[in-house]
Protein backbone atom coordinates (compact mmCIF):
# COMPACT_ATOMS: atom_id res chain seq x y z
CA UNK A 1 0.00 0.00 0.00
CA UNK A 2 1.52 3.17 -1.48
CA UNK A 3 1.73 6.07 1.27
CA UNK A 4 -1.44 8.24 -0.41
CA UNK A 5 -3.23 5.05 -0.04
CA UNK A 6 -2.11 4.71 3.32
CA UNK A 7 -3.31 8.11 4.14
CA UNK A 8 -7.16 7.90 2.53
CA UNK A 9 -7.28 4.49 4.85
CA UNK A 10 -5.94 6.15 8.02
CA UNK A 11 -8.45 9.08 7.28
CA UNK A 12 -11.47 6.86 6.25
CA UNK A 13 -11.18 4.63 9.58
CA UNK A 14 -10.46 7.42 11.81
CA UNK A 15 -13.46 9.77 10.94
CA UNK A 16 -12.68 12.14 13.32
CA UNK A 17 -10.21 11.65 16.12
CA UNK A 18 -10.55 13.26 19.37
CA UNK A 19 -6.68 12.95 20.65
CA UNK A 20 -6.32 14.03 24.61
CA UNK A 21 -8.72 16.87 24.44
CA UNK A 22 -11.44 16.78 27.29
CA UNK A 23 -14.21 19.69 27.67
CA UNK A 24 -14.07 21.74 30.58
CA UNK A 25 -18.02 20.74 31.38
CA UNK A 26 -16.88 16.69 31.54
CA UNK A 27 -15.10 17.52 34.39
CA UNK A 28 -17.11 20.16 36.13
CA UNK A 29 -20.06 18.03 35.97
CA UNK A 30 -20.83 15.67 38.36
CA UNK A 31 -22.24 12.96 36.11
CA UNK A 32 -19.67 14.05 32.92
CA UNK A 33 -22.33 15.52 30.58
CA UNK A 34 -20.92 17.33 28.37
CA UNK A 35 -24.12 19.11 26.48
CA UNK A 36 -25.90 21.88 26.95
CA UNK A 37 -28.59 22.66 29.60
CA UNK A 38 -26.98 18.74 30.83
CA UNK A 39 -28.46 18.26 34.41
CA UNK A 40 -26.33 19.25 37.20
CA UNK A 41 -28.25 17.83 39.78
CA UNK A 42 -31.05 15.64 40.86
CA UNK A 43 -33.97 18.01 42.41
CA UNK A 44 -37.37 16.80 43.44
CA UNK A 45 -39.55 17.24 40.32
CA UNK A 46 -37.50 17.96 37.41
CA UNK A 47 -35.69 15.14 35.50
CA UNK A 48 -33.38 13.04 36.94
CA UNK A 49 -30.58 11.09 36.00
CA UNK A 50 -29.71 7.63 37.57
CA UNK A 51 -26.12 6.29 36.55
CA UNK A 52 -26.00 2.62 36.65
CA UNK A 53 -24.30 -0.43 35.84
CA UNK A 54 -25.55 -3.97 35.03
CA UNK A 55 -23.60 -6.91 33.61
CA UNK A 56 -24.29 -7.99 29.37
CA UNK A 57 -22.40 -11.17 28.66
CA UNK A 58 -20.43 -11.12 31.78
CA UNK A 59 -19.00 -7.41 31.17
CA UNK A 60 -20.05 -4.58 33.18
CA UNK A 61 -21.79 -1.92 31.33
CA UNK A 62 -21.84 1.44 32.44
CA UNK A 63 -25.47 3.69 31.52
CA UNK A 64 -27.85 6.55 32.80
CA UNK A 65 -31.31 6.38 33.28
CA UNK A 66 -33.38 9.45 32.60
CA UNK A 67 -36.44 9.68 34.49
CA UNK A 68 -39.48 11.99 33.94
CA UNK A 69 -41.03 14.88 35.83
CA UNK A 70 -42.34 13.67 38.93
CA UNK A 71 -41.07 10.34 38.17
CA UNK A 72 -43.02 7.60 40.77
CA UNK A 73 -42.22 3.86 40.88
CA UNK A 74 -45.14 2.86 41.03
CA UNK A 75 -46.44 4.40 37.70
CA UNK A 76 -45.84 3.13 34.43
CA UNK A 77 -43.95 5.24 31.75
CA UNK A 78 -43.49 4.41 28.07
CA UNK A 79 -39.55 4.25 27.64
CA UNK A 80 -36.97 4.59 25.10
CA UNK A 81 -33.68 3.10 24.37
CA UNK A 82 -30.98 5.25 22.70
CA UNK A 83 -27.92 4.08 20.96
CA UNK A 84 -25.12 6.27 20.91
CA UNK A 85 -22.80 7.01 17.79
CA UNK A 86 -19.60 5.45 16.79
CA UNK A 87 -16.96 6.64 19.22
CA UNK A 88 -19.34 8.52 20.98
CA UNK A 89 -20.40 8.03 24.79
CA UNK A 90 -23.54 8.43 26.67
CA UNK A 91 -22.67 11.87 28.09
CA UNK A 92 -22.80 13.75 24.94
CA UNK A 93 -25.64 14.22 22.11
CA UNK A 94 -27.10 10.37 23.49
CA UNK A 95 -27.55 12.26 26.48
CA UNK A 96 -28.89 15.12 25.12
CA UNK A 97 -31.67 13.13 23.43
CA UNK A 98 -32.17 11.19 26.74
CA UNK A 99 -33.11 13.86 28.85
CA UNK A 100 -34.93 15.54 25.96
CA UNK A 101 -37.51 12.88 26.32
CA UNK A 102 -37.53 12.66 29.71
CA UNK A 103 -38.72 15.90 29.34
CA UNK A 104 -41.62 14.76 27.75
CA UNK A 105 -42.42 11.88 29.95
CA UNK A 106 -39.92 8.58 29.37
CA UNK A 107 -37.98 6.76 30.94
CA UNK A 108 -34.80 7.20 28.80
CA UNK A 109 -31.70 4.64 29.04
CA UNK A 110 -28.41 5.04 27.39
CA UNK A 111 -25.51 3.11 27.74
CA UNK A 112 -21.84 2.89 26.77
CA UNK A 113 -20.97 0.26 24.40
CA UNK A 114 -19.15 -2.98 25.71
CA UNK A 115 -15.71 -2.78 24.93
CA UNK A 116 -15.48 1.22 24.92
CA UNK A 117 -16.54 4.10 27.00
CA UNK A 118 -16.84 3.56 30.38
CA UNK A 119 -17.88 0.07 30.30
CA UNK A 120 -16.00 -3.15 30.16
CA UNK A 121 -14.84 -5.22 28.42
CA UNK A 122 -10.97 -6.25 26.80
CA UNK A 123 -9.07 -5.68 24.31
CA UNK A 124 -10.22 -2.03 24.85
CA UNK A 125 -11.84 0.11 21.89
CA UNK A 126 -12.90 -3.46 20.38
CA UNK A 127 -15.87 -2.26 18.01
CA UNK A 128 -17.60 -5.03 16.09
CA UNK A 129 -21.30 -4.57 14.72
CA UNK A 130 -22.53 -7.74 16.57
CA UNK A 131 -21.23 -6.03 20.30
CA UNK A 132 -23.22 -3.21 19.27
CA UNK A 133 -26.13 -4.68 18.52
CA UNK A 134 -26.11 -6.90 21.27
CA UNK A 135 -25.62 -3.55 23.69
CA UNK A 136 -29.08 -2.31 22.13
CA UNK A 137 -30.89 -6.13 23.06
CA UNK A 138 -29.17 -5.87 26.32
CA UNK A 139 -30.67 -1.91 27.34
CA UNK A 140 -33.58 -3.65 26.39
CA UNK A 141 -33.48 -5.99 29.26
CA UNK A 142 -32.24 -3.73 31.35
CA UNK A 143 -35.25 -1.10 31.19
CA UNK A 144 -38.09 -3.05 30.90
CA UNK A 145 -37.20 -4.61 34.42
CA UNK A 146 -36.46 -0.77 35.86
CA UNK A 147 -39.71 0.48 38.21
CA UNK A 148 -41.63 2.13 36.44
CA UNK A 149 -41.33 0.90 32.58
CA UNK A 150 -44.02 -0.75 31.09
CA UNK A 151 -42.36 -3.22 28.61
CA UNK A 152 -44.89 -2.87 26.36
CA UNK A 153 -44.19 0.42 25.15
CA UNK A 154 -41.05 0.16 24.18
CA UNK A 155 -39.05 2.40 21.81
CA UNK A 156 -35.60 2.96 19.95
CA UNK A 157 -33.78 5.69 19.09
CA UNK A 158 -30.26 5.28 17.13
CA UNK A 159 -28.03 8.07 16.56
CA UNK A 160 -25.72 7.46 13.88
CA UNK A 161 -23.79 4.51 13.82
CA UNK A 162 -25.99 3.62 16.66
CA UNK A 163 -28.85 4.30 14.32
CA UNK A 164 -27.12 1.63 12.17
CA UNK A 165 -27.50 -1.55 14.45
CA UNK A 166 -30.53 -0.22 16.28
CA UNK A 167 -32.11 -1.01 12.23
CA UNK A 168 -30.37 -4.15 13.14
CA UNK A 169 -31.52 -4.93 16.49
CA UNK A 170 -35.15 -3.94 15.36
CA UNK A 171 -35.33 -6.38 13.15
CA UNK A 172 -35.35 -9.61 15.13
CA UNK A 173 -36.35 -7.77 18.71
CA UNK A 174 -40.20 -6.81 18.61
CA UNK A 175 -40.17 -5.57 21.67
CA UNK A 176 -39.52 -2.43 20.39
CA UNK A 177 -42.39 -1.19 19.31
CA UNK A 178 -41.48 2.00 17.52
CA UNK A 179 -37.90 2.72 15.84
CA UNK A 180 -36.59 6.19 14.93
CA UNK A 181 -33.03 6.82 13.62
CA UNK A 182 -31.05 10.12 13.89
CA UNK A 183 -28.71 10.77 11.16
CA UNK A 184 -28.36 7.07 10.55
CA UNK A 185 -24.71 6.04 9.70
CA UNK A 186 -23.82 2.92 8.12
CA UNK A 187 -20.65 1.61 9.29
CA UNK A 188 -20.37 -1.61 7.57
CA UNK A 189 -20.87 0.81 4.33
CA UNK A 190 -18.25 3.02 5.26
CA UNK A 191 -15.68 0.92 6.56
CA UNK A 192 -15.96 -1.17 3.58
CA UNK A 193 -16.71 0.98 0.32
CA UNK A 194 -15.18 4.50 2.02
CA UNK A 195 -17.32 7.27 2.94
CA UNK A 196 -19.29 8.01 -0.51
CA UNK A 197 -17.60 5.16 -1.92
CA UNK A 198 -14.91 6.86 -1.76
CA UNK A 199 -12.58 4.11 -1.20
CA UNK A 200 -13.64 1.11 -3.58
CA UNK A 201 -10.19 0.86 -5.14
CA UNK A 202 -8.44 -0.90 -1.46
CA UNK A 203 -10.89 -2.98 -0.12
CA UNK A 204 -8.83 -6.17 -0.49
CA UNK A 205 -5.73 -3.71 0.73
CA UNK A 206 -7.40 -3.05 3.92
CA UNK A 207 -8.87 -6.01 4.99
CA UNK A 208 -5.39 -7.82 4.30
CA UNK A 209 -4.22 -4.82 6.84
CA UNK A 210 -6.73 -5.97 9.04
CA UNK A 211 -6.03 -9.83 8.58
CA UNK A 212 -2.94 -9.24 9.40
CA UNK A 213 -3.56 -7.73 12.63
CA UNK A 214 -5.83 -10.76 13.77
CA UNK A 215 -3.06 -13.39 13.47
CA UNK A 216 -0.98 -10.71 15.20
CA UNK A 217 -3.60 -10.78 17.84
CA UNK A 218 -4.36 -14.56 17.88
CA UNK A 219 -0.16 -15.21 18.21
CA UNK A 220 0.17 -13.01 21.10
CA UNK A 221 1.45 -10.17 19.72
CA UNK A 222 0.56 -6.59 20.18
CA UNK A 223 -2.54 -5.46 19.77
CA UNK A 224 -3.09 -2.53 16.55
CA UNK A 225 -5.24 -0.08 16.75
CA UNK A 226 -6.75 2.52 13.98
CA UNK A 227 -8.25 5.71 14.37
CA UNK A 228 -5.31 7.69 15.85
CA UNK A 229 -4.81 9.88 13.66
CA UNK A 230 -4.51 13.76 14.99
CA UNK A 231 -4.71 16.71 12.51
CA UNK A 232 -4.16 20.58 12.81
CA UNK A 233 -7.24 23.04 12.64
CA UNK A 234 -5.75 24.03 8.82
CA UNK A 235 -5.72 19.65 7.74
CA UNK A 236 -9.04 19.35 9.27
CA UNK A 237 -10.54 22.29 7.06
CA UNK A 238 -9.16 20.85 4.05
CA UNK A 239 -10.75 17.64 5.01
CA UNK A 240 -13.67 16.10 2.09
CA UNK A 241 -16.89 16.09 3.88
CA UNK A 242 -19.01 18.18 6.49
CA UNK A 243 -19.26 15.14 8.83
CA UNK A 244 -15.38 14.67 9.09
CA UNK A 245 -14.39 18.68 9.59
CA UNK A 246 -17.73 19.19 12.02
CA UNK A 247 -16.80 16.01 13.74
CA UNK A 248 -13.49 16.80 14.80
CA UNK A 249 -14.44 20.02 16.25
CA UNK A 250 -18.02 18.04 18.05
CA UNK A 251 -16.09 15.38 19.54
CA UNK A 252 -12.75 17.01 20.23
CA UNK A 253 -13.44 20.75 21.00
CA UNK A 254 -16.81 21.48 21.95
CA UNK A 255 -18.31 18.31 23.53
CA UNK A 256 -15.10 16.13 24.25
CA UNK A 257 -14.94 13.57 27.00
CA UNK A 258 -12.70 11.86 27.66
CA UNK A 259 -13.97 8.64 27.59
CA UNK A 260 -14.76 9.29 23.31
CA UNK A 261 -12.23 8.39 20.95
CA UNK A 262 -12.61 6.95 17.33
CA UNK A 263 -9.63 4.17 18.69
CA UNK A 264 -10.31 0.92 17.65
CA UNK A 265 -8.82 -2.31 17.15
CA UNK A 266 -7.68 -2.60 13.58
CA UNK A 267 -8.34 -6.42 13.75
CA UNK A 268 -12.59 -4.89 13.84
CA UNK A 269 -12.26 -4.34 10.45
CA UNK A 270 -13.37 -7.81 9.51
CA UNK A 271 -16.26 -7.74 10.79
CA UNK A 272 -17.22 -4.19 9.96
CA UNK A 273 -16.00 -4.31 6.34
CA UNK A 274 -19.13 -7.77 6.11
CA UNK A 275 -21.81 -5.76 8.05
CA UNK A 276 -24.63 -3.89 6.21
CA UNK A 277 -26.77 -1.99 8.20
CA UNK A 278 -29.62 -2.37 5.71
CA UNK A 279 -29.69 -5.84 4.42
CA UNK A 280 -33.28 -7.66 5.59
CA UNK A 281 -34.51 -3.94 6.05
CA UNK A 282 -37.86 -5.39 5.20
CA UNK A 283 -38.41 -7.89 8.38
CA UNK A 284 -39.08 -4.02 10.46
CA UNK A 285 -42.17 -4.02 10.55
CA UNK A 286 -43.01 -1.66 13.27
CA UNK A 287 -43.02 2.14 13.00
CA UNK A 288 -40.39 3.45 11.49
CA UNK A 289 -39.26 7.33 11.56
CA UNK A 290 -35.89 7.99 10.01
CA UNK A 291 -34.18 11.88 10.85
CA UNK A 292 -31.30 13.63 9.34
CA UNK A 293 -30.74 17.02 7.66
CA UNK A 294 -31.22 18.05 4.44
CA UNK A 295 -27.65 18.78 4.04
CA UNK A 296 -26.04 15.94 5.69
CA UNK A 297 -23.30 14.46 3.14
CA UNK A 298 -24.77 11.23 5.07
CA UNK A 299 -27.93 11.36 4.03
CA UNK A 300 -27.77 9.22 1.56
CA UNK A 301 -27.28 6.23 4.01
CA UNK A 302 -31.15 6.85 5.58
CA UNK A 303 -32.41 7.29 2.17
CA UNK A 304 -31.30 4.05 1.43
CA UNK A 305 -32.22 2.48 4.50
CA UNK A 306 -35.81 3.89 4.28
CA UNK A 307 -36.14 2.95 0.67
CA UNK A 308 -35.90 -0.56 1.64
CA UNK A 309 -37.66 -0.81 4.67
CA UNK A 310 -41.13 -2.35 2.54
CA UNK A 311 -41.98 -4.02 5.99
CA UNK A 312 -43.78 -1.53 7.90
CA UNK A 313 -46.74 -0.01 6.59
CA UNK A 314 -46.04 3.30 8.55
CA UNK A 315 -42.80 5.04 8.05
CA UNK A 316 -41.84 8.51 7.71
CA UNK A 317 -38.52 10.34 6.42
CA UNK A 318 -38.06 13.64 7.96
CA UNK A 319 -35.04 15.68 6.84
CA UNK A 320 -34.51 19.07 8.75
CA UNK A 321 -33.85 21.60 6.50
CA UNK A 322 -30.13 23.25 6.12
CA UNK A 323 -29.23 20.84 8.77
CA UNK A 324 -25.69 18.89 8.28
CA UNK A 325 -25.17 15.58 10.11
CA UNK A 326 -23.44 16.55 12.85
CA UNK A 327 -25.30 19.92 13.21
CA UNK A 328 -28.36 17.36 14.26
CA UNK A 329 -26.47 16.91 17.43
CA UNK A 330 -26.34 20.13 19.15
CA UNK A 331 -27.90 23.17 17.15
CA UNK A 332 -30.68 24.39 19.07
CA UNK A 333 -33.00 24.79 16.40
CA UNK A 334 -32.27 21.41 14.49
CA UNK A 335 -32.47 19.61 18.07
CA UNK A 336 -35.56 20.82 18.75
CA UNK A 337 -37.01 19.82 15.45
CA UNK A 338 -36.17 16.16 16.30
CA UNK A 339 -37.24 15.98 19.47
CA UNK A 340 -40.74 17.52 17.97
CA UNK A 341 -41.25 14.97 15.60
CA UNK A 342 -39.97 12.39 17.67
CA UNK A 343 -42.62 13.01 20.51
CA UNK A 344 -45.24 13.23 17.45
CA UNK A 345 -44.05 9.60 16.51
CA UNK A 346 -43.52 7.97 20.08
CA UNK A 347 -47.16 9.74 21.25
CA UNK A 348 -48.79 7.99 18.73
CA UNK A 349 -47.13 4.43 18.83
CA UNK A 350 -46.15 3.92 22.41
Amino acid sequence: MNSKTLTTFLISTMLWATGAIADDQAKTNPFGLVYKGAITENKKGKVNIHPTTYKLNGLDISANIYTPVNYDSTKKYPAVVIAHPNGGVKEQVAGLYAQHLAQLGYIAITADAAYQGASGGQPRNVDKPANRIEDIHGMADFITQYPGVDSSRLGLLGICGGGGYSLKAAQTDKRFKAIATLSMFDSGLVRRNGYQDSQLDTIQQRLKLASDARAQEAAGGEIIYTGDVKLTDEQIAKLPFDLYRQGFEYYGKTHAHPNSTFRYTLSSLLDLMRFDATSNMDLINQPLLMIAGSKADSLYMTEKAFNLATGTKEKELFKIDGATHIETYWVPKYVEQAVSHLQSFYSKNL
